[in-house]
């Protein structure tokens, strides 16, 4: 196997034959998607970094990489050796990668890639670079492919359909529901490149990406008409026949490179320009008049039906369920019998399983024993697999994917002595969450706007944690579903009004290089609260319901307030859950559910 240097080498070589000054490698797919199929992994394959997020950039002198909070420690430590140099985003001192392309393009040259792993925004970002040097783009070059002798292919696994009792709306209603955003856009073609947008759509899934369900596809739709663009090999006999039945026609995957060249300037397009790939959109005839947005089926999706919400609260209390004998079983045993990082996550995918309607873990597991728990995306492997032991801490953010939705759970468990100073952390993490958990707030605002609820333990204390504060939760699509959030910056493309119905992660963090960390992570529901003459109000329910470690616990670091927050939770975990536990369980719960 060749090394990250070797690589490096050859695609320079590539590079100077189509002359190519700069070369970009972006963490994507054909569709944008956050996390890709190993066929897609071309910027793990050219710098050797495995987290799900960054960009390299590749001169014929010089390596970068782009990524963000969640993964400094653990790019410094898979970048050693590879001459590729990490690029800290959203630090003082680091400009962005056009800031750095801006500085150091030269007049005439010419930055490359692959259009269509990079979105239309970035591309034209790319573009009014070069244009600014009076240089060139060359987007129509995969050279990563043209070097990666043992690439992957893509996937062929087989698409799936989500009945109506889990998706709670028919496919022809959804389809109804964008061509009316449509024409409220003024728009007669929608060209949507999105794969969840599109499994959401039509209520089907496929296995194209790991962990995630979702069928690499593109549609085109009209007032009259939905074009796929797929792999029909993927899909059976009786899923093609429903499709027929919605006025579905299938077309060959990439022929949409072709199709859309035939839309003439008669017509509107419909694009959103963070998720359209740049090849794409540059086959569209720049005369096409075009509605730049986020598409219809996003913004849909994100807030979910109300039987959507009931499936979902079903699978959050399976989890929580598991989890609580998951944690039982933890404490009793480490010390005493073998337990390793991976064996404790195959454990907690166990006590799933007997659970029922369980599907397969909605991302990667994180599993991270004492100082791993530092990396913030950490996941074992068997190389760095460790055995527990009955002392310090261990975090888990796992999912499941089950037929009544994904969940994503974060729990940080005490093994056995641990200091103070993890003490008085896990203390402020568990403020943070209960927190923001507890918000209360008019309707109109962000996750920008509540953020500060969560991070204000740490500010008060001069403390941060460099990640965001929640996600929206796909209903077995991404885990990851934009636009809902919490962040303390705003981010255009993933930053959306908390609206009745939104699913989104609370889950603040803390973390001690060398030491430990620290995440505490629950899904919360936006509610509506009263209405007054003060506006509408709303609220934020949680929907899992798995203690906080309580051993964990400094309670003369909290207001009576911030305790009686703990308290009230664990109340709520202990009714809800308690009726599905074993007389043994149940004892064991109310340890940990009790009143500090």
């Amino acid at each position: 196997m060749s090394t990250i240097p070797e690589r490096l080498a050859d695609l320079r070589k590539k590079m100077a034959e189509n002359n190519i000054d700069y070369y970009i490698v972006p963490t994507a797919d054909f569709h944008q998607d956050e996390y890709v199929g190993e066929h897609f992994k071309a910027r793990v394959f050219i710098t050797g970094f495995t987290g799900s997020a960054g960009t390299a950039m590749i001169s014929m002198d010089d390596a970068r990489l782009w990524t963000d909070g969640r993964y400094f420690i653990q790019a410094v430590k898979q970048l050693e050796g590879t001459t590729v140099e990490l690029m800290k985003m959203y630090e003082p001192g680091y400009p962005t990668l056009s800031q750095f392309l801006e500085e150091k393009l030269q007049a005439g040259q010419t930055i490359g890639f692959d259009g269509r792993v990079v979105s239309m925004d970035e591309g034209n970002e790319y573009a009014a670079v070069a244009a600014k040097k009076q240089g060139n783009i060359k987007y129509d070059v995969d050279l990563i492919d043209e070097i990666w002798k043992d690439r992957p292919p893509m996937s062929d696994k087989p698409a799936w359909e989500l009945p109506v009792k889990y998706a709670g709306k028919t496919a022809d209603d959804k389809i109804a529901d964008i061509r009316e955003k449509m024409a409220e856009a003024g728009a007669d073609v929608h060209v949507e490149t999105t794969p969840d947008d599109i499994c959401w759509t039509l209520n089907i899934r496929g296995d194209d990406i790991d962990y995630f369900p979702l069928l690499l596809s593109y549609a085109i739709i009209t007032p009259e008409d939905y074009h796929l663009y797929v792999d029909k090999a993927k899909l059976s006999d009786e899923i093609k026949g429903h499709l027929a039945e919605l006025g579905v026609t299938l077309h060959p995957y990439n022929d949409v490179y072709e199709d859309v060249k035939g839309i003439t300037a008669e017509h509107k397009v419909m694009l959103d320009p963070h998720k359209v790939n740049y090849a794409l959109y540059s086959n569209i005839s720049s005369e096409v008049p075009k509605v730049n947005c986020m598409s219809p089926e996003e913004c849909f999706k994100t807030v979910k039906n109300t039987v959507e919400i009931e499936n979902i609260k079903k699978a959050e209390l399976k989890d929580s369920v598991a989890h609580i004998r998951f944690m039982k079983w933890l404490k009793e045993n480490v010390g005493k019998i073998r337990i390793t990082e991976i064996s404790a996550s195959d454990k907690l995918d166990e006590f799933r399983k007997e659970m029922g309607n369980y599907i397969k873990p909605s991302f990667e597991p994180i599993s991270s024993y004492a100082e791993h728990a530092a990396i913030v995306h950490y996941a074992p492997t068997p190389e760095t697999d460790v055995e527990l032991k009955p002392e310090g801490m261990l975090l888990t953010d796992t999912g499941a994917g089950f037929w009544e939705g994904s969940t994503d759970i974060t729990r940080t468990y005490v093994l056995g002595p641990i200091t103070q100073q993890m003490k008085d952390d896990f203390t402020l993490v568990t403020i943070s969450n209960l927190s923001l958990g507890n918000a209360v707030f008019t309707y109109g605002v962000t996750g920008v706007a509540v953020d500060n609820l969560a991070r204000n333990p740490f500010w008060k204390r001069r403390m941060n944690f460099n990640h965001g504060t929640g996600h929206g939760v796909g209903y077995l699509l991404n885990i990851h579903e934009s636009p809902a959030s919490f962040r303390s910056r705003f981010i255009e493309g993933d930053t959306a009004i908390m609206e009745e119905g939104m699913v989104i992660t609370d889950e603040p963090g803390f973390y001690r290089e060398g030491s430990h960390g620290i995440r505490l992570e629950n899904e919360l529901l936006v509610c509506k609260d009263e209405t007054n003459e003060f506006g509408q109000f709303m609220h934020l329910e949680p929907i899992t319901w798995i203690p906080f470690d309580l051993d964990a616990i400094n309670p003369d670091l909290m207001s009576e307030e911030e305790r009686q927050m703990l308290n009230d939770y664990h109340k709520l975990v202990y009714e809800v859950t308690s009726p599905y536990l074993e007389d043994e369980e149940k004892e064991w719960l109310k340890k940990y559910t009790r009143e500090v």
